[in-house]
């Protein structure tokens, strides 16, 4: 049976959640593209829940794992669902005229 290092699944993690990091911080236009950015923090932060998991012999990273896709599901519906309302009235999913429209108000 193959046996995988704690340490090889912990830097995968990492890598996967700087991906996302990344995302959010270099691309502030696309409002999709921010919302799977998010999706990759959240399952970067899976992924650490199942290694202490399964390396610590406990339940409890496996119960926080079903909370965290519970909201990661419902950010999703509801980031989409505003996406779509949103291009339906802009034609675009750019997110210059909403900060056009918040700094012209502050």
């Amino acid at each position: 049976m193959l046996t995988i290092s704690i340490n090889y699944i912990l830097s995968l993690t990492c890598i996967i959640f700087f991906i996302g990091l990344i995302g959010i911080v270099l691309n502030r236009k696309n409002i999709l593209i921010i919302i799977m950015s998010i999706e990759l923090l959240l399952l970067a932060v899976n992924l650490n829940f199942a290694a202490f998991s399964i390396y610590l012999d406990d339940m409890i990273g496996q119960i926080f794992i079903l909370f965290v896709l519970t909201i990661a599901a419902t950010e999703s519906a509801i980031g989409l669902a505003v996406i779509t309302v949103f291009y339906r009235l802009k034609n675009s999913i750019q997110l210059d005229p909403i900060r056009k429209k918040i700094t012209k108000k502050v």
